[in-house]
């Protein structure tokens, strides 16, 4: 036979006459399962919620498949042949291990919260926001592991076996539930340092005279800078001397005084407060987009993962209620002029 024949589908009646073998052999070992359990057809028809009948021809047809008795029935008994022994010893490792499948599901989904969870997040959110609300939800949750990723590609749900992913901006992949936990802010940040040495621009058109720091995605193109202006979003990508493709890399060097750039708000808030950092252009900032918790679906989620979600909508409250802070700008001020 030629290797061309060998890999030809199988024709549609053979197929069907699988799927039909396999159906009757599933039945009838469930239903011999059942006898052996419960010690008679009427009991084991009674634990099944169907007819007796219906338990005799589904043993008598996975007899006729095996090609042997399994029963030696009487009026009075029923028990099994040796060949029925045999059977039973070698299919009950395999009902256990089925049984057992389906009350570790059950459990999971309707039992105490335990398991491992694998988390994706952006890079800055992660570190921000996600890994240090870690300490508090699994002290909640003990019996919880949880694997954190972190990566600005955006990894894929299917791909690397995730329950939960955080994203800057709602995703696009509409098979996802998207839930907001508080608004993203883009803010425009330099250092007193920056500021008192150069001046800080007024205008979006006046950035090409300054030094900006660019955020490299992961695709290998540089992020473009977001603003407002006369009501409409617009684009800017500015001519910097320096990127890097990690926005902590980039917030370390705005600290460092070696330029302007465009940072997440829960990156720098805290930065903000104590004036480390002094921020640009408020006024033509761009509508805040959202940090997004994603899952797969609304519907079978594992225990571990609804408390999971619960747990971090209620934690990150605390970015929502100072994620809108006053900013003061300091462009507007005497320090920026030339």
């Amino acid at each position: 036979m030629s290797s061309a024949a060998l890999h030809q589908s199988p024709p549609a009646e053979s197929a069907d006459e699988l799927a039909a073998s396999f159906a009757a052999s599933y039945s009838g070992v469930v239903a011999f399962m059942a006898v052996v359990s419960e010690g008679s057809f009427a009991k084991a028809a009674d634990r099944l919620g169907v007819g007796r009948s219906a338990i005799s021809r589904s043993v008598q047809r996975l007899e006729e498949r095996l090609g042997a008795r399994l029963f030696s029935r009487t009026t009075r008994s029923t028990a099994l042949t040796r060949e029925g022994e045999l059977f039973y010893e070698n299919c009950r490792p395999g009902v256990d291990c089925i049984v057992q499948a389906v009350a570790d599901l059950r459990e999971l989904r309707e039992g105490p919260p335990r398991g491992r969870l694998r988390v994706s997040s952006t890079v800055s959110f992660g570190r921000k926001v996600v890994a240090p609300l870690l300490v508090g939800f699994q002290s909640e949750y003990p019996d919880i592991g949880v694997d954190l990723v972190l990566d600005d590609s955006g990894a894929s749900f299917n791909a690397e076996h995730l329950d939960v992913a955080f994203r800057d901006g709602r995703p696009e992949q509409s098979q996802l539930i998207a839930k907001q936990l508080f608004p993203m802010q883009l803010l425009l940040c330099a250092s007193p340092r920056y500021a008192e040495k150069h001046g800080l621009p007024r205008s979006v058109a006046e950035l090409a005279a300054h030094s900006c720091i660019n955020y490299r995605l992961a695709s290998g193109r540089i992020s473009e800078w977001e603003f407002k202006v006369d009501n409409q979003p617009k684009k800017v990508l500015p001519q910097g001397k320096t990127s890097f493709n990690d926005s902590d890399l980039v917030l370390r060097a705005v600290l460092d005084g070696q330029g302007i750039a465009q940072l997440a708000g829960h990156q720098v808030r805290d930065l903000l407060q104590r004036g480390e950092l002094t921020t640009c252009l408020a006024r033509y900032a761009p509508d805040a987009r959202g940090h997004y918790l994603c899952y797969p679906s609304r519907q079978q989620l594992p225990t571990r993962v609804r408390v999971y979600i619960d747990y971090m909508t209620i934690h990150t409250r605390p970015f929502l209620e100072s994620s809108m802070w006053h900013i003061h700008d300091r462009s507007r001020s005497t320090l920026a002029s030339p």
